[in-house]
């Protein structure tokens, strides 16, 4: 069995301690919200530690983002999973900006697949959301990932606004009946265009033949909305990132738009139309407005404009690229419709493949992430996937490549730099600093090094180019490694006098880049954690927050190597062998992430 990586809640010294109490009962309160003191040194403002997301922050600034709501016809993947770490450790780095964050996530209940997948596991649509909904939940437990809201769009309050919206829309004369006929994908829950698909009528994402199918529906007049889609691209550039996703959108909007259905009339499962019992709302006319319908309170009002009041438009729109038509084009019309703001931004990122093949849930090819928290842990799984996807592109899992950079990055750069300096300071100062770090750190370039990297860490959380934050937090390792290397304290302690007492500095020195480095990265891995190492309090990423005096805690591995046993590498070789003898075809489009 494969030793599993020392960095469970049970077993990592948690330096933000509140998000794991808080996940399983309530949304997120920032009463340990951290700030990085550079980005705030022009300002005596600090970040507030308010008991409620409800209560104003100092600067005054909101910052609203969402997941997808994830659809529940089965349990989550690694895709889903991918993009809620991304927008946590996106939550996690606006927190430390001292903002308050409301981090929206949740599940679509609605629709033709769900009602489907819950009649082929015996169950009735309500249990089988119910069943699915808490997997997620319970999936975002065991990641720490710290959200605000969690919706279902079988929540009574979300029907409330559904409908309220239809309503609205409906009266600005939006809303047709007409006959439609055409191409339908189940799994997508929508009608294709014939130039869309692959051979045989497949879908481009699910590689499953479309049905054709004819129904009296009701319409949304999205080519009204053509030349004001247009118009807010072209001046606003940033709405839809990275650029190349901006490319894709404006390409679908200037080969002219085309107005949708917005009901289905042979699906029992989901919200009536208003008026007209023998309709229900298409799902994603339905599970897009579950971004306003989030905001409300359960014991508020449960009406749009009071949602509207509480936090919108969002800042940002976190989704794979195989639902940004919905996201970029249909959404911002409906919100034109109503008159509502736009989001600031919408933000496409790629697939995830595993060992170089696609995969997807409703391909069957999937990598099991509750199987892989529970061997690895959650900063493990967390950093491996922001480190090494870069973000916006597809990115790929090995096992051999996850072992190798976990090993490398977090156990061997951080963890035993942290290691044998405590082993050091234990050894020759009974565990006792003995300096504040800002009176060691005189005259020293690294100080210097740090606070650069540092600020290339902020500016990159800020772009979301996560990962090449985390090249410059290992690049801070890396610097202290080389430190550690360089003033060889362990021989400075043998020769006594004066070389002792620098030695004595040196620990604080490098004991102070290991308390930056638990707080930068602390949107990455959360539980990469000092807490009870550090007795200073962690947030600020301003050089000095130890103390001369304080006694640090005994050296104890944070990140343990993670280790193959005999019989998993012998699997493991067995299998590259039957790899090389199958030649394998790249495939043609990756499944939904």
């Amino acid at each position: 069995m494969m030793a599993r990586l020392n960095s469970s809640l049970h077993n990592a010294l948690c330096l933000l301690k509140p998000f794991n109490t808080l996940l399983t009962t309530k949304p997120f309160s920032p009463r340990n919200s951290f700030r990085f003191s550079k980005r705030l040194a022009s300002s005596p403002r600090r970040a507030l530690h308010s008991t409620s997301t409800l209560e104003s922050h100092e600067n005054g600034e909101t910052f609203v983002l969402t997941t997808p709501l994830y659809y529940v016809n089965a349990p989550p993947h690694m895709g889903s999973a991918y993009t809620t770490i991304a927008a946590d450790s996106v939550a996690r780095f606006q927190r430390l900006l001292g903002k308050k964050v409301i981090f929206i996530t949740g599940t679509d209940e609605h629709g033709e697949k769900i009602a489907t997948s819950a009649a082929a596991n015996g169950r009735n649509p309500a249990d089988h959301c119910d069943l699915i909904s808490q997997s997620y939940r319970t999936l975002w437990k065991e990641l720490d990932i710290a959200y605000d809201k969690f919706v279902r769009t079988t929540d009574p309050k979300h029907e409330a606004i559904v409908k309220e919206f239809y309503a609205r829309v409906f009266a600005n004369g939006d809303i047709y009946t007409a006959d439609y006929e055409g191409l339908y994908c189940v799994n997508c829950e929508e009608y294709k265009d014939e130039k869309e698909l692959l051979e045989n009528s497949c879908c481009p994402v699910h590689q499953m033949p479309c049905v054709a199918r004819k129904e009296d529906n009701y319409f949304f007049a999205l080519s009204k909305y053509q030349k004001q889609l247009e118009e807010v691209l072209s001046q606003n550039p940033l709405s839809v990132q990275p650029s190349y996703r901006l490319n894709e959108v404006q390409s679908w909007i200037k080969s002219g738009l085309r107005d949708f259905s917005i009901s289905r009339a042979l699906v029992d499962w989901g919200i009536p139309v208003p008026d007209d019992d023998k309709q229900t709302i298409y799902v994603w006319f339905d599970a897009l407005l579950g971004y306003i319908s989030a905001l409300t309170e359960d014991n508020g009002q449960k009406n749009q404009d009071t949602a509207v009041s509480l936090g919108w438009p969002a800042s940002l729109h976190l989704i794979g690229k195989d639902i940004l038509r919905f996201h970029a084009v249909y959404w911002p019309a409906m919100l034109m419709s109503d008159g509502l703001s736009l989001p600031k931004m919408v933000f496409g990122h790629g697939f995830l493949t595993k060992d170089g093949m696609k995969m997807g849930k409703s391909l069957g090819n999937t990598l099991e992430p509750f199987e892989l928290v529970q061997k690895f842990g959650p900063d493990a799984v967390r950093y491996f996937f922001i480190r090494e996807v870069e973000f916006g592109n597809n990115g790929d899992y090995s096992e051999d490549r996850f072992v190798k950079i976990v090993n490398a990055h977090l156990a061997n750069t951080i963890g035993n730099l942290l290691n044998r300096t405590l082993g050091l300071l234990k050894k020759n100062c009974e565990s006792t600093l003995a300096v504040d770090s800002t009176i060691a750190a005189q005259g020293i370039p690294l100080k210097d090094t740090v606070e650069k990297l540092v600020e290339k860490a902020k500016t990159n959380y800020e772009s979301l180019s996560s990962s090449t934050a985390c090249e410059a937090v290992l690049e801070i390792g890396n610097a202290g490694n080389s430190y550690m290397d360089q003033s060889a304290p362990w021989m400075l302690f043998k020769q006594g006098g004066v070389s002792a007492e620098a030695a004595a500095m040196d620990l604080v020195i490098i004991l102070e880049v290991m308390r930056i480095i638990a707080v930068v990265l602390s949107p990455v891995a959360p539980c990469l954690s000092f807490e009870d190492i550090f007795t200073a309090w962690l947030g600020d990423t301003k050089w000095g927050g130890l103390k001369g005096g304080q006694v640090m805690a005994q050296a104890n591995p944070v990140f343990t190597r993670i280790e193959l046993s005999a019989e998993e590498k012998k699997v493991k070789d067995s299998n590259k062998k039957g790899k090389a003898k199958v030649k394998v075809e790249k495939p043609q489009a990756v499944a939904e992430a």
